[in-house]
């Protein structure tokens, strides 16, 4: 009653829907976009997710809403470092083994007299 003497119309649920970041079709979009990419074997990374929907919003989002988000479609979007050999492929990816990779390739490229000419992709 109180809010229909202020003259408040609309139930609580519009209310929310008005505050969401996205909408709810907006999100069905980016839940899409995100299977399409586990399916490549390209899963987005959670700040992906934030910067994908800071696009789609046109403002920042905060991680906060990337962990409601990821909650909310818990049973569409599955957590792709399960397997046992994508959990070794990210553990060899450090910034020390590339460091160690690169002063050996260095040393080799000295070692052999390899002129900038004659390396590539």
């Amino acid at each position: 009653l109180p809010r229909e003497h202020r003259g408040v119309s609309g139930s609580r649920a519009e209310a929310g829907l008005a505050r969401r970041i996205l909408q709810p079709e907006q999100e069905a979009e980016l839940v899409k976009y995100i299977q399409e990419l586990t399916e490549r074997k390209l899963p987005p990374t959670r700040e992906m997710v934030q910067n994908y929907t800071s696009d789609i919003a046109g403002h920042p989002v905060s991680e906060s809403w990337v962990t409601r988000f990821l909650h909310r479609h818990q049973d569409e979007l599955t957590s792709q470092w399960s397997t046992f050999m994508d959990r070794q492929r990210h553990a060899a990816d450090s910034g020390d083994k590339y460091k160690v990779y690169f002063e050996q390739l260095g040393s080799k490229i000295v070692f052999y007299e390899v002129e900038p000419e004659h390396t590539y992709n």
